[in-house]
């Protein structure tokens, strides 16, 4: 099989001394090991911190924009040539169905594309403060960017961090996760493999517990974070990073809302919510969560939506005819199958899913649910549940739509399903997510930052504002 291992300070090693110890990366889709990957500790932790500050102090990286944009546009070029190649390691490891994999790498190659340009358009600005007197606001890399990478888009959640880090700058020790560290691998080989990319400042150590992230999370080397994963991880973090005072961006839980009225086109809506739920199996904390619905329109949508997710057919990611993959691990499967049981006994269930049958029950595939939930201080409607299990309920009014979509503390995502254009912006302002889309969900794009608020964390991840956590200003006085 295939092993993953550590890149610290140029150069690829699967620990500081000796052989190390090694884990299995499994294909979820039949629960048999696809991959192996180092397991790393504190000493490559340390090491890699130590070789990202001393690239950072004693290398020209920072200084060297045009450089940094050529070797962002390489990587976009050489990670494009071989899309299809980590594409099918990406359904191997992950489960997910193998368009939505060429659709994460394609964004991630449009984001580096997009930060490439950033790089030579780092300006500050100059000011007379008084006659002859000058203030200069430079912007500089922030220095050692920690960047913490979940399972569920290996690639694209990588690269939206890794790309500003490196326009601006900075230099950068990754933590990948172990279910996907070979993807992780393939994609970083496309980059390191650039001659002109000092040695130091691009660092990556594999774990498959927490030591690694609590040391470069705790480290005084460390400037910035940016972490991508569950609310409660985020909050450790948070917490951990107190201690050092380190830069966070934090992009973390969703319960996104989809608000429906009336008057929406009831065949597009349906289609919309069926692909913006089940995205990545519902694995993706944008995918819609909660389907909200007007009161006089429950139960056609309701029918239809029940219709719509009975046809979806769940299977390998790598059968064309495949409409859902699997989650990530039979562990979750079985979670969400338990969620089902305790949703079946407490509220309306209007479908109920199953785990997979046949070939299918090797793997961690589940078919989806459809639960009716009224009371917002439920679980269903509060907690995260992360796989194919949606919840339906009603609203009044527009009032009732806002108040029950803004009641949770998560705030990361919502769209609006009306052919109203002025209520679909009245609503839209007025729901606490960072991003609401209208009759659509799920559109991402480099150009469009996209962040949280409350239990979703801060920070914007995407845009100009992108570039904002890996910068500094400095303020430079001098008379003339």
């Amino acid at each position: 099989m295939k092993l993953a291992s550590h890149y610290i300070d140029g150069k690829w090693l699967n620990a500081l001394s000796g052989k190390g110890t090694q884990g299995e990366s499994v294909n979820p889709a039949t629960s048999e090991p696809a991959a192996l990957f180092a397991e790393g500790g504190v000493d490559e932790a340390a090491a890699a911190l130590r070789a990202a500050d001393l690239a950072f102090r004693k290398t020209n990286w920072r200084r060297s924009p045009r450089m940094r944009a050529d070797i962002l546009l390489d990587f976009a070029t050489r990670l494009e040539a071989r899309k299809e190649e980590i594409a099918d390691w990406l359904v191997t490891l992950n489960g997910k169905l193998r368009r939505e994999a060429l659709g994460e790498i394609g964004g991630a190659i449009s984001e580096l594309r997009y930060y490439a340009g950033f790089a030579r358009n780092l300006a500050g600005r100059i000011l007379e403060v008084e006659p002859h007197c000058y203030s200069s606001l430079d912007r500089e890399a922030a220095g050692v960017a920690v960047i913490i990478v979940p399972w569920n888009a290996p690639v694209t959640l990588l690269v939206r961090s890794l790309a500003p880090a490196l326009a601006a700058g900075c230099t950068a020790v990754l933590k990948p996760a172990h279910q996907t560290a070979l993807v992780h691998n393939m994609v970083l080989e496309t980059l390191v493999c650039d001659e002109r990319l000092p040695a130091g400042v691009v660092n990556s150590v594999i774990e498959s517990g927490a030591v690694v992230s609590q040391h470069l999370c705790a480290s005084p080397l460390t400037d910035v974070i940016s972490f991508t994963g569950s609310t409660a991880v985020g909050k450790r973090i948070a917490q951990t990073a107190s201690s050092t005072l380190a830069r966070l961006s934090l992009e973390l839980g969703g319960k996104a809302p989809a608000v429906v009225f009336k008057d929406s086109d009831l065949g597009k809506t349906v289609a919309g919510i069926v692909a913006g739920a089940l995205v990545m199996a519902g694995q993706q904390c944008t995918a819609i969560a909660r389907v909200l619905v007007e009161e006089s329109h429950f139960d056609t949508f309701a029918a239809r939506l029940k219709q719509a997710l009975q046809e979806v057919r769940v299977g390998p990611g790598n059968d064309a005819a495949s409409q859902m993959g699997c989650l990530i691990d039979m562990r979750n499967r079985d979670r969400i199958a338990s969620l089902v049981e305790t949703a079946a006994k407490e509220h309306t269930m209007h479908l109920r899913g199953d785990v997979g049958k046949g070939a299918l029950a090797r793997g961690a595939f589940i078919t989806p649910s459809l639960v009716e939930v009224e009371d917002l201080a439920s679980p269903m409607i509060q907690d995260e549940l992360f796989g194919p299990l949606l919840v339906i309920e009603r609203f009044r009014d527009e009032e009732d739509a806002v108040e029950r979509a803004n009641a949770t503390r998560y705030g990361l995502a919502a769209s609006v399903w009306t052919l109203d254009a002025s209520k679909a912006r009245r609503v839209a302002s007025q729901i606490r997510s960072g991003t609401v889309w209208s009759n659509t969900h799920n559109r991402l794009f480099a150009e469009a930052e996209t962040g949280g608020h409350h239990d979703s964390g801060y920070g914007r991840l995407h845009g100009a504002e992108g570039l904002n956590d890996f910068l500094a200003t400095k303020h430079f006085y001098f008379e003339t």
